[in-house]
């Protein structure tokens, strides 16, 4: 394959790697040749596991983004792409949503997404260097959702973030992009999918027809990390099998 599709030399950290779209997107870019530092407050065992299977390499880092300060401090130098997947949600009406579930939502879906990126700059910047930088971002980074506050506030600030952010490093040597996911096959969505009438709404509106594989978020973000994506920057690229189309 030609190297404008290769990550050969590159070395990734992913958050939230540990399971889902996060752990797919890991194997992803291990597949491509990048070496993965797979990043999550609970082990990534089972993702390196999985990449030294297929032949890659990987390790794994415990990181912890309610506590920040650490998370900063933990970040490993010469990383060549950073992608921040890592994101919690709390749900409850917005009449009743508490200040505790604001903060712990804006806290590791934006204000750690800042700061790491913050950090992964900083350390670019200082070898002069260059570097990736992909956001996960939401189908809420576009629309409202319901009852789900701070999660959709956060998203639509990833999507601002990732933009101000391209402004600012395109010419320093860092890209930044998002991708946003639209109804993914994972354990977060079991419930979902296992509920017959939601499950039929939702499939009603996608017009591929069908919940996404979490290989379809990691293909994509892979390409972001690519010497191919090099003139793409600002960009929240939607996978979505159609859904914002419809």
């Amino acid at each position: 394959m030609s190297a404008a599709f290769r990550l050969d030399g590159r070395r990734a950290l992913v958050t939230g790697a540990n399971t889902g779209i996060g752990q797919a997107i890991a194997v992803g870019l291990a597949e491509a040749g990048a070496h993965v530092v797979a990043a999550g407050r609970r082990s990534c065992a089972e993702t390196v596991e999985r990449i030294d299977a297929a032949g890659g390499t990987a390790e794994e880092l415990i990181l912890d983004l309610a506590d920040l300060p650490a998370a900063r401090a933990g970040l490993p130098p010469d990383i060549d792409i950073l992608v921040n997947n890592a994101g919690i949600i709390r749900r409850e009406e917005s009449v009743d949503f508490s200040e505790a579930d604001w903060d712990a939502v804006m806290d590791v879906n934006l204000k750690a997404v800042f700061q790491l990126s913050q950090a992964f700059a900083r350390d670019v910047f200082a070898r002069q260097g260059a570097g990736r930088i992909v956001n996960i971002a939401s189908l809420l980074s576009f629309q409202g959702g319901i009852r789900v506050p701070s999660y959709t506030a956060s998203k639509h600030g990833v999507a601002g973030l990732t933009k101000i952010l391209a402004n600012e490093w395109a010419t320093r040597g860092i890209n930044v992009n998002a991708v946003a996911p639209g109804y993914i096959a994972t354990n977060n969505t079991q419930a979902l999918r296992e509920d017959a009438d939601r499950n039929k709404a939702i499939l009603d509106r996608i017009p591929a027809g069908r919940w996404g594989d979490p290989a379809d978020i990691a293909g994509a973000v892979s390409f972001l990390c690519m010497p191919a994506s090099a003139y793409v920057t600002g960009a929240i690229l939607n996978v979505d099998g159609g859904w914002l189309a419809r």
